[in-house]
């Protein structure tokens, strides 16, 4: 029970503080400095604006793979080896797919400029990106130790 508390929590969590900061984009703020602007845009591809010519499709291609990997990740006991990681996880997805049903796109805010252009991103892309890296980082620990003893 205590683990799917600690999963449900991180999920909504990052839900709702992501949707939250999308919330003031959407009203009109903006802030803007030599190297960094936060503006929003409505990125209606995935990383990089890549496979935004499925234009609709995208949403349901997306429901497939998160289901497919939540699938994956309870017949394997990844949650519960990793509840607050993957918790954290499946609410930045869901942060990002709830855009694109609601918004047509998803919400992105954070764009840097300084020396070169960077993709315009948010909060859930940097919890998936920070999450995927803790998950990679306990596996490869994990494999040293097993490799040692």
């Amino acid at each position: 029970m205590r683990i799917w508390t600690i999963f449900l929590l991180a999920a909504l969590g990052t839900w709702w503080i992501d949707q939250g900061i999308k919330e003031l984009f959407l009203g009109g703020y903006q802030w803007q400095s030599r190297c960094l602007s936060l503006e929003l845009h409505l990125n209606r591809g995935v990383a990089f604006s890549l496979f935004a010519f499925l234009g609709p499709w995208l949403k349901w291609l997306q429901i497939l793979l998160i289901g497919g990997l939540f699938a994956f990740f309870l017949r394997d006991g990844w949650i519960h080896r990793h509840p607050f990681a993957l918790g954290i996880l499946l609410g930045a997805a869901l942060g990002n797919l709830w855009d694109r049903f609601v918004h047509g796109a998803v919400v992105d805010y954070v764009y840097w400029h300084c020396g070169f252009d960077f993709a315009v991103f948010n909060y859930a892309d940097v919890m998936i990106d920070l999450s995927v890296a803790w998950l990679l980082l306990h596996a490869w620990w994990s494999h040293r130790q097993h490799k040692e003893a």
